[in-house]
């Protein structure tokens, strides 16, 4: 049981005792000494755990919840004490159970890591734990359960569910060659993989390293909220002091100060920000800390990485131009039969093409793949080259924009296709929500070439774009941002974008494929190939913020209300501690907001 509980369950039996003495045994006095003693050893402690907070440079706000104890136990109000200690520890309990409410979909990763895997050793089957199976291990993976290890299927059909990963609610379909990842879920058919990764490096211990760092900043806010208890504190003691000092009745004091409940300024923040983390993380978002909310919150400048980010990081076939000598059919058809035979990413976009226009592919003989140059061979009889034009042919050629790739026949030039990275089709509508989020300074630092750098980014309504950016330039370009253009966001995908991640004010890293250098180095990772993460990202920051701000304003306004109302004795000692525990419900109930969708 921990600490909280003690204090709450300890604070309910003393009393349970002190009512006893009073009402049945009639033992006012022994009563008054029981919750007197209780109360002034909890305020010690209390006053202990305060000066430690104000020795780490930050201002105690339980000195209000000291003051009003002391108060009521000196002025013999002791009942109204015991009230305002249950309060407390009430409060304390219920800001626990607030917290692990709102981190219940931060934590489902760990809860669900699995620990078992099915290895086989011969023929026979071997459970092991995880830890022990090594790369080149083959296992198998039994109807509903998860995936141990990154692996590639190499026998059956299936589909997984990879949504505590990705996000995505949709079922994935899985079969020989494809690659799986570890906590994804199996469905009703059983599969074999062979261990492409120890558990150590797998996809899903890599997520939950990231949600341990997300578990383990504070927020800086939470800091900015202690801030709001000192004009509270000098609020509180004025309003008690005159209270005192008009009426002539010191009650007053202890009326006033059992109603300036701290609690606004203990739990509003912090359970805000953890339940903002909560609502990104249930979005396909971990983010790392609530500075980082906080920090997209404000921020002025968004700079994107090219390749990977604001295009999808795979070439497709943007146009085709054919000799007059060929039929179209024919070289998609010969182009996309021998490419079938080519492991280049240029080889995999002429395939896409031909399959999407239903091409049939054709047999081929005699295949040689020469690397930096080409790949040939014989289909029907015709000699057929695929590759850079000096390779295919001493024809002369048409140049088209972008990569290309060439094809003869029969050492004849056919035709020429023009490739480029696919711009993702949710980027254009991402920057322009992020410029309606206050993003008004939107950038691309790209490593790729001047024309294409700048025709993707007018597509898309970037600001401005640094083409032919090294590591180090992207770097440089956040470093010498103006004063005014932050806090400084940086998006990116790749270890060229680590360092950049890293130096942002906040770095937010495509972490789809997997832990790599950028995730590691980012604040927040995004577990879904989708760009509109970043604006739902920024979205539930704005959310998360005003939710934390309005907790702290409402809750601090509630308390100076009733304490002025109690200033005037209309309120009792007895009730206005009761009134105490509606303030940190109303607060906390309020922060809890944040966890919602629908802000």
């Amino acid at each position: 049981m921990n600490s909280n509980r003690i204090k709450l369950y300890g604070t309910l039996t003393i009393g349970v005792i002190a009512f006893i003495l009073q009402f049945a045994f009639h033992q006012a006095l022994a009563a008054q000494w029981i919750i007197s003693i209780l109360g002034t050893i909890l305020a010690l402690i209390m006053f202990i755990d305060m000066v430690k907070v104000l020795k780490s440079g930050n201002f105690g706000v339980d000195l209000l919840a000291i003051t009003a104890i002391v108060a009521t136990i000196a002025l013999g109000e002791y009942w109204a004490g015991w009230i305002v200690l249950l309060m407390l520890t009430g409060g304390d309990t219920l800001e626990e159970y607030a917290a692990n409410k709102a981190k219940s979909e931060l934590k489902s990763l760990l809860d669900n890591s699995p620990s078992k895997a099915h290895v086989y050793q011969g023929e026979s089957i071997k459970d092991v734990d995880i830890e022990h199976v090594k790369v080149g291990d083959k296992l198998l993976i039994r109807p509903k359960e998860q995936v141990p290890v990154d692996g590639i299927v190499y026998e059956g059909n299936s589909s997984v569910d990879e949504s505590s990963l990705t996000g995505e609610s949709v079922p994935v379909d899985i079969e020989k060659g494809s690659h799986v990842m570890s906590g994804s879920i199996n469905g009703e058919v059983p599969f074999k993989i062979t261990a492409e990764k120890i558990a150590a490096e797998s996809e899903y211990q890599a997520i939950v390293k990231l949600v341990k760092e997300s578990e383990t900043n504070p927020a800086r806010f939470v800091r900015l909220a202690d801030r709001y208890a000192v004009p509270f504190t000098i609020i509180a003691y004025i309003i008690a002091g005159l209270a005192w000092y008009l009426s002539g009745d010191p009650i007053r004091i202890a009326q006033v100060l059992v109603v300036a409940s701290p609690c606004p300024l203990i739990l509003a923040a912090p359970i805000a920000f953890v339940s903002g983390m909560s609502r990104s993380s249930r979005n396909g978002i971990i983010v790392k800390s609530g500075t980082a909310l906080e920090k997209i919150s404000s921020a002025k400048t968004m700079a994107f990485d090219k390749t990977g980010t604001i295009t999808r990081g795979h070439l497709v076939v943007q146009d085709v131009k054919i000799s007059p000598d060929f039929m179209p059919e024919t070289v998609y058809q010969y182009a996309a039969s021998i490419e079938q035979n080519s492991s280049h990413v240029m080889a995999e976009a002429i395939v896409d093409y031909a399959l999407a226009q239903q091409i049939e592919m054709k047999d081929v003989d005699d295949v040689k793949e020469i690397t930096a140059e080409g790949i040939v061979g014989v289909i029907d009889g015709h000699y057929v080259k695929v590759g850079n034009p000096e390779f295919v042919t001493k024809d002369p050629v048409e140049k088209v924009e972008g990569s290309s790739v060439y094809v003869s026949i029969d050492e004849r030039f056919a035709g020429v296709y023009s490739l480029v990275d696919e711009i993702r089709p949710e980027a254009k509508e991402t920057i322009a929500r992020l410029k309606t989020y206050g993003f008004n300074n939107i950038l691309m630092i790209t490593g790729d070439k001047k024309e294409t750098t700048e025709k993707v980014a007018s597509e898309v309504g970037i600001t401005k774009a640094y083409p032919s950016s090294l590591p180090a330039d992207k770097v440089k370009i956040i470093q010498t941002l103006p004063k005014e253009y932050h806090p400084a966001v940086m998006v990116g995908d790749g270890v060229n974008d680590a360092p950049a991640l890293a130096l942002a004010d906040v770095g937010i890293a495509m972490g789809y494929k997997g832990a790599n250098a950028a995730s590691e180095s980012a604040d927040a990772v995004v577990l879904k190939d989708d760009l509109g993460k970043v604006a739902e990202v920024a979205k539930i920051s704005d959310d998360t913020l005003k939710v934390a701000k309005q907790a702290v304003l409402i809750g601090i306004l509630i308390c100076i209300i009733l304490m002025l109302i109690a200033g005037f004795g209309l309120i009792p000692t007895i009730i206005g501690a009761m009134l105490q525990e509606v303030v940190d419900t109303v607060t906390i109930l309020y922060a809890l907001r944040a966890r919602s969708d629908n802000l």
